[in-house]
Order: structure tokens, then C-alpha cells, then sequence
């Protein structure tokens, strides 16, 4: 589906305005946004618009990485939205021109439909552009990095206390799983920064410069959540090497009582096993009370092995 809508010198609202109208000398600037565009639709970037096939290209292939690239008329931005429900990357992608903008994007976006509605419902005209269409796209997909970031945050509240008092197997699984977000967190929100570092520091881009407290609040807005990002993933590393420790300290004292086990039935299975024997000259196999006997001094050994081990702290 391809939307347009355009500004007249006049500060008119022109809604859905044919694409063939929009070079028309009324018209002031305008905004064309191609929401789930059919190939049919995606031939309109070449054919009316005549945009460079390699943007076009970029537009097509999904995922490309977040990048500013310079035409000969406009600029050709990458972003990348987030989303919420499977922290999943979704593109969307900007021509932006002396009086224009263009946004073209493969699923449903709902930054762009917000601001879409906000220019429709704005009462002053006079202070929207294509600068501040393409800065309150931006602004909305960082904004909806934080609340992504801030359930991360509870999760890990969550392992870190074992609320849930799960096990140690889960509370790793659940722990590598967050990481693993996190991780996809950084991929996106750090290309971001870059990008916004790029604008806002290039001299071509003459409109944002004019606008430029505008974007630096937005770069801020990133900056704080690289940090944020960066602070879990070491708060991560903290738990999975505590509870690692934890695991193998419980590993040593258990194996610490198997080994005490272990040497206190040494000497009684060598006593077991020396009459076990059964040569014919072995006096003690012929005593009336030789079998209760063995047994208390086998038992008088395990008890004194016992409490020796237990005084050197053994089973502390």
C-alpha cells in the first residue's frame, strides 16, 4: 500500500494526493510511505520516483545493517525498528529529499503510523517538514527500545532473587535466554547510535544540522541505552559465574562426604575381605564369638573414623 500526503504553500493538508501531482509548484513538501508494498508498488520507487537501484536494491533485501548513504538529491537511511513480543528486528528505510520524504518498510510499523496520524490531526502545518517527520519516526522506535530494556532488567531481578524458586538448571536456561536478548539488543541499538552519530555530524545533511537538538536527544536517548545494555550484560556474567560457583561448590561437598564414605569403609572392606578368604589355617574362623567380634571392631573403626573426620571439619 503506498499513503502520500502533502503540504501546500498554502500549509494545506493534501490527503492520499496522486503520486504524479506531487511536482506540481503548489505543493511544499510532501511525505510518501510505502506500508507492505506489493512488487508492483516497489516499481513506483524506480518509475516515479527514480530513486538509485542500489537504494531501491537495499530496500528490497531485509535486515540490512543501520547506514546513511548520500545521493546526488537526497540521503538513503536504514533503521531498525524492535519487536516487542519476540524482540525480533523489523527495517524501515527513508529517502530523504530537499521537500520530501519517503518511507518504505515490509510490515506493519506503528511509529510510522502514529506520526502518520499526528500530522493528519495537527492543527499548525507550519512547523511539520520532512526533517521533523523523519526525526519523530526515529524518536518513536528508540522510545520503544526502553520498555524492551526494562523488562530484560525485571527478568533478571527475578534469577538474581529467584522469585519463582526455580532450579538451577532453569534459572540458567532463563538466564541464557535473557543474554541472548541482550545480546540482540546491542546488534541493534549500537548500529543506531553510529547512525545518529553520522547525522549529526555530517555536513550534508544541512536540514538536520538546522534541527540538530532535536537529533542529539535522541543520540543521548541511545548513548544511556548502550549503557544499560552493557550493565545487564555484565550483571549477567555475575550471575551465571555465581550460580556456576554455587554448582561447584555443592559438586565438592558432595563429593566431599563420598569421599569421607568412601575411606571409612576402606579398612572394613579389607577386613571383610581378609576373612572372606576362607584358607583352612585362620584360628579366628573357629572362635565361638570371632564374628562379633570382628564386627565390633569393624564398627569401632568406622566410629572413630567418623568422628576424626568430623573433627578436622570434613563435614563443615
Amino acid at each position: 500500500m503506498i499513503n502520500c500526503i502533502a503540504v501546500s504553500h498554502n500549509l494545506e493538508l493534501i490527503i492520499n494526493c496522486p503520486l504524479d501531482e506531487l511536482d506540481q509548484e503548489h505543493i511544499k513538501w510532501f511525505w510518501i510511505d510505502f506500508n507492505k508494498p506489493t512488487d508492483e508498488e516497489i516499481g513506483e520507487l524506480d518509475r516515479s520516483l527514480h530513486f538509485h537501484p542500489l537504494a531501491i536494491e537495499d530496500c528490497i533485501h531485509k535486515l540490512q545493517r543501520p547506514k546513511l548513504d548520500y545521493y546526488e538529491d537526497y540521503c538513503f537511511f536504514v533503521t531498525h525498528s524492535l519487536n516487542p513480543y519476540e524482540v525480533e528486528k523489523e527495517e524501515i528505510n527513508f529517502f530523504l529529499g530537499e521537500n520530501y520524504i519517503v518511507s518504505f518498510h515490509h510490515q506493519e510499523s506503528k511509529p510510522v503510523y502514529e506520526v502518520w496520524e499526528r500530522l493528519k490531526a495537527a492543527k499548525k502545518v507550519s512547523k511539520w517538514d520532512q526533517i521533523l517527520v523523519l526525526y519523530h519516526i526515529i524518536d518513536k522506535l528508540v522510545d520503544n527500545y526502553f520498555p524492551i530494556v526494562y523488562q530484560l532488567e525485571e527478568a533478571l531481578d527475578q534469577i538474581e532473587n529467584n522469585t519463582a524458586e526455580k532450579s538451577m538448571e532453569q534459572l540458567l536456561e532463563q538466564l541464557f535466554d535473557t543474554r541472548h536478548y541482550l545480546l540482540k539488543l546491542r546488534h541493534t541499538v549500537i548500529p543506531m547510535r553510529d547512525l545518529l552519530y553520522r547525522m549529526l555530524n555530517s555536513h550534508r545533511l544541512k536540514g538536520i544540522k538546522l534541527k540538530q537538538e532535536y537529533f542529539a536527544d535522541i543520540y543521548d536517548h541511545l548513548l544511556k541505552l548502550t549503557e544499560m545494555i552493557e550493565a545487564n550484560r555484565e550483571l549477567t556474567n555475575d550471575i551465571r559465574d555465581s550460580y556456576l560457583s554455587l554448582n561447584s561448590h555443592q559438586t565438592n561437598r558432595i563429593m566431599r562426604v563420598l569421599t569421607v564414605i568412601t575411606t571409612i569403609f576402606m579398612p572394613l572392606t579389607f577386613i571383610a575381605g581378609v576373612y572372606g578368604m576362607n584358607f583352612e589355617n585362620m584360628p579366628e574362623l573357629r572362635w565361638d564369638i570371632g564374628y562379633f567380634v570382628i564386627l565390633f571392631i569393624m564398627l569401632g573403626i568406622g566410629i572413630g573414623m567418623f568422628f576424626w573426620f568430623k573433627k578436622k571439619g570434613w563435614f563443615n
